[in-house]
């Protein structure tokens, strides 16, 4: 497991970490996620995998919380595991098990998924956001979910896909699409964040359109969990305002 920083825009504060899987071939070398899941998700092995997703990430949620470090964790879940309520009973298997709050869990699902069964993946996040693990739709802006089933799904948050945010800074079109996303999340009291940030431009035009949270290479890559530990140490809050402030001539201070 890999663990990438999530970061409140307005505030600097890391609020949170994706995790992220990730394998490392003897002869291949690391292998591409997307490529990993694609392959799993056609066998049975899928379900082993998530199985094992859910107990390191809890895991490793009680030995942060035991050293003093309060984060909340992202995992993502595949439209298998949503079609059953295996995974519900699972997670509050182990949250009980390790002594987590099922705040500091949250299960990413991507708008493919909601449409594949939107009748069984309903149930199924219902019974998690009833446990209290939250619940973010990924990849928001790139599937076909609708109006009605945002307003239906027990949603905390929205995550910005990447493909948007990664050209906003130099295409008006997509950066109209990202702060239209963003409104149109506030309107319906979702927390936003934006996946993909990789420069300060970037992240100054997510602060002006009123984006919540913040990922990507700007801040850190994914990273294993001691080396995010190390990171979390080092780390100094970023704050627009802040760097605005440093960015102005004397005479304007």
């Amino acid at each position: 497991m890999y663990y990438q920083p999530q970061i409140a825009i307005a505030t600097g504060e890391v609020v949170g970490v994706e995790a992220l899987l990730r394998w490392r071939h003897p002869r291949r070398g690391m292998v591409d996620p997307e490529e990993l899941i694609r392959v799993a998700e056609q066998s049975a092995v899928m379900r082993l995998l998530t199985r094992r997703v859910v107990d390191d990430v809890v895991e490793q949620l009680a030995q942060w919380s035991a050293a003093g470090i309060t984060l909340r964790a992202a995992l993502n879940v595949s439209v298998r595991d949503l079609h059953t309520g295996e995974i519900v009973d699972q997670i509050a298997d182990r949250l009980a098990r390790y002594g987590v709050r099922p705040q500091r869990l949250q299960l990413e699902i991507t708008e493919g998924a909601l449409m594949a069964d939107p009748r069984r993946v309903l149930a199924t996040i219902s019974r998690l956001h009833a446990i209290g693990v939250a619940i973010a739709l990924d990849d928001f802006g790139t599937g076909y979910s609708s109006m009605q089933h945002l307003r239906r799904l027990p949603l905390s948050e929205v995550k910005v896909d990447r493909s948007f945010v990664l050209g906003m800074a130099d295409d008006a079109d997509d950066a109209a699409i990202v702060r239209s996303m963003i409104d149109l999340a506030g309107a319906l009291g979702l927390r936003v964040v934006a996946e993909g940030v990789e420069d300060e431009r970037t992240w100054r035009l997510l602060h002006a359109a009123g984006c919540d949270v913040a990922q990507g290479w700007f801040y850190a890559r994914p990273m294993p969990a001691g080396e995010l530990t190390a990171w979390l140490a080092r780390y100094r809050p970023l704050r627009p305002a802040a760097r605005e402030a440093e960015s102005r001539p004397p005479q304007a201070r």
